[in-house]
């Protein structure tokens, strides 16, 4: 601690040297006692600090920290979730500057990323509102959803459906979605490079959606959102803040299917999602 503060009271010393105690404040364009008689800071050779107004108002200029490093934009708390999530896709990425998901659909449809996206029968992008509320979001599509194009489809996707049921909500009221968007070869665990490929498509949707709350299905789910590496048990139960998005995570439907014992828990964190959801969606 007490180095900390040599450390700012140098930084300040440093400052006053330059600067003096105070820094002017400009004349506003209101201020009818500000004239061109006035002088400039120039005139009186005292630096400026107060950028154009067209400069402080530009959304590409970068920020800083207090101790003039540039502050990442998806690292920044005051941006929006939306622009800090933007901020996470590649500047090169074809559908960076996509208005609408149709767009990155179809460059994902038309585009090869990676091997499995060869061998796929369909590209499984998403599916629901695409101004939702509450993004689900499981690992990668399996053989019905790769025949059908459409994520949790078959027995787990109608598990799914009777879940969101429960806590009255329709399919068609959120959007559905995995990391992948084609299916690994024998449902095997997703490559880091296929998720290093896929996951600034996901990116851009749920920039695109800007959800209230974001739900994760599947440990491989939550722990590449949140860039961790645990338990399930350590994701479930409480909430994460993903890019200033609350995002919750409970066991995958198709895990329900071989384990009934998981139910209750689920259960349990679905009922607190819809409180949570509640909650934010009232706030506005």
């Amino acid at each position: 601690m007490n180095e900390l503060l040599r450390d700012l009271r140098a930084i300040v010393e440093h400052e006053r040297a330059l600067h003096g105690d105070l820094l002017p404040l400009p004349a506003t364009k209101e201020d009818p006692s500000s004239s061109s008689a006035d002088p400039s800071p120039a005139d009186t050779g005292t630096p400026s600090h107060t950028a154009p107004d067209d400069a402080a108002s530009d959304p590409d200029m970068p920020n800083y920290d207090l101790f003039g490093n540039q502050v990442d934009p998806a690292e920044d708390p005051s941006l929006p979730p939306s622009e800090r999530i933007e901020a996470l896709i590649p500047d090169d990425a074809p559908y960076k500057d996509a208005d609408t998901l149709d767009e990155v659909e179809q460059y994902l449809a038309d585009t090869v990323l990676v091997p499995i996206d060869e061998d796929r029968e369909n590209p499984v992008f998403g599916v629901g509102d695409p101004a939702a509320d509450l993004v689900i979001i499981g690992e990668a599509p399996g053989r019905n959803e790769d025949e059908e194009g459409e994520p949790f489809v078959g027995r787990a996707g109608q598990l799914l459906d009777k879940i969101l049921d429960a806590i009255n909500f329709k399919r068609e009221d959120v959007y559905i979605t995995n990391i992948l968007k084609s299916r690994p070869p024998r449902n095997r665990d997703p490559k880091s490079e296929e998720v290093d490929a896929h996951l600034p498509v996901l990116y851009k949707q749920i920039a695109l959606i800007r959800p209230k709350i974001i739900l994760t299905v599947g440990k491989v789910a939550g722990n590449t959102l949140l860039d961790r590496s645990s338990s399930l048990s350590n994701l479930r139960d409480q909430e994460h803040d993903f890019y200033g998005i609350p995002l919750m995570a409970t066991y995958h439907p198709a895990a329900l299917l071989r384990n009934s014992q998981w139910k209750r828990p689920t259960w349990e964190d679905m009922k607190l999602l819809r409180t949570r959801y509640d909650q934010l969606t009232d706030e506005t």
